[in-house]
């Protein structure tokens, strides 16, 4: 996990406001992909990929958030 404490929060905050939220009308890509994998609906390829591309930023912050609190709490 080493390799998630060298990436700036500068970085991965940008992936996520690009290539996390892109394109942004009419409405995010992530949030119309997670409803079609909530409505039972991701069955494409394509749509995979798609979450996977745009679910990929939002993945890296979530786990640097994680370690960053996990490595605070033992401190």
């Amino acid at each position: 996990m080493r390799w998630i404490h060298s990436l700036s929060w500068t970085i991965v905050i940008l992936m996520v406001v690009t290539l996390g939220l892109a394109p942004y009308k009419p409405e995010p890509h992530i949030l119309e992909k997670l409803t079609m994998l909530f409505n039972g609906e991701l069955a494409k390829p394509i749509d995979i990929f798609d979450l996977f591309l745009h679910g990929m930023p939002w993945l890296l912050l979530i786990l640097k958030t994680y370690t960053l609190l996990g490595k605070q709490s033992q401190e």
